[in-house]
């Protein structure tokens, strides 16, 4: 086998090449909050264009700006159904938690000194207060008052002007998500040109591979998900938890993250102690049927769900599965278990392409 020898050249190559990545690394993190909305506009438009290209191709909207307005309709009247959905249960549920509220501090403090105690002590501070702030409108001067007002007045306006740099930073997003949306197959095909020639097939390979990757692992992910927030509605609607399918689609949401909808114990620690305060049932029974639910649905997804789902959409073997999200969790934390599957993926496929084949290639010379 032959070997490349380093010379000056291709040393001098080299350098000038790290000192240009590093540049371009000093450049990026420069213009990082002009670059920040296109980003986000570009990960909008890579996550609605397969809905644009199927109202485009399959619904025969023959124009592309009315299949982004299309999609645009589809994707707000979505989200839209989605909060008629959570929201009016949640202020409902909120409600009663307010009369529950009112119900025990007349049960407890009610029938004792330490409600009248409390209002006294309020009272107190109330008329401290009032009798402070009036002495201290009689010492400051003319000017002083002034002062305050207009610190009042800048950090009225400087909130105004705020929200107005926000809205139209949100407008800028959108009008990129709308550009990029309507040449989406030049640009995301055209960035290839600008690589040189030499590097240009293993920096493409390596790019669908990715991409390849990174859509087998969302779908997979994203259906995985969707079957858990069912499930834990199911039964959170079993054992009769409040907001049931609003709490376990948000479970399911959290899911999008490996493990991470154990942060959904923290609403239903909340809902446990409404229902008890309501029914006056036992805390501990009602959030034990909840965890119950949530140990049953858990053992469902790491046996069935991921080895089903995302071993057919990513290719591995369900061991392998569950051994990269042990690997990459403990190594990474939560990003490691984000990119786990499609880095493992990735990996075995260069791994079989740069090693496997070149090693059992005929013609190899020693």
């Amino acid at each position: 086998m032959l070997r490349s020898q380093i010379t000056f050249d291709s040393f001098i190559r080299g350098v000038i090449a790290l000192a240009i990545a590093f540049g371009i690394g000093l450049l990026i993190n420069r213009l990082s909050g002009v670059l920040l909305p296109f980003f986000i506009a570009w990960l909008l438009a890579y996550l609605m264009f397969p809905l644009v290209l199927f109202l485009q191709v399959k619904c025969r909207l023959r124009s592309r700006t009315l299949s982004i307005l299309a999609a645009a309709v589809v994707v707000l009247g979505a989200l839209t159904g989605l909060m008629l959905l959570v929201v009016p249960p949640m202020v409902s549920e909120f409600s009663k938690l307010g009369g529950l509220l009112h119900q025990i501090t007349d049960r407890y403090l009610g029938d004792t000194d330490l409600g009248p105690h409390i209002l006294g002590i309020i009272e107190q501070y109330t008329a401290e207060y009032q009798s402070q702030l009036l002495q201290l409108i009689q010492e400051q001067s003319f000017m002083d008052a002034a002062q305050g007002l207009l610190g009042y007045l800048w950090t009225a306006v400087s909130q105004t002007v705020n929200f107005a740099i926000g809205m139209v930073g949100s407008l800028i997003v959108l009008l990129y998500m709308f550009f990029i949306l309507q040449d989406y197959e030049v640009i995301s095909e055209g960035w290839v040109e600008f690589i040189p020639q030499g590097s240009r097939q293993f920096v493409q390979q390596l790019v669908d591979d990715v991409e390849s990757g990174m859509n087998a692992y969302f779908r997979g992910q994203g259906l995985v998900a969707f079957c858990v927030g069912v499930l834990f509605s199911i039964g959170f609607l079993i054992v009769g938890m409040p907001m049931a399918i609003g709490l376990g689609m948000f479970m399911g949401f959290l899911n999008l993250v490996p493990y991470l909808q154990t942060l959904g114990f923290v609403p239903m620690v909340f809902l446990s102690l409404m229902k008890a305060a309501d029914t006056g049932q036992s805390f501990w029974l009602i959030f034990g049927l909840g965890a119950l639910v949530v140990g049953v649905v858990q053992v469902l997804q790491d046996t069935v769900l991921v080895p089903k789902i995302m071993g057919s959409a990513m290719g591995l073997n369900p061991a392998v599965i569950l051994l990269s999200l042990s690997v990459w969790g403990s190594l990474l934390g939560f990003i490691g278990l984000i990119i786990a599957l499609p880095l493992t993926t990735l990996l075995i496929s260069y791994y079989r392409r740069f090693v496997l084949e070149s090693h059992d290639a005929p013609g190899d010379e020693a």
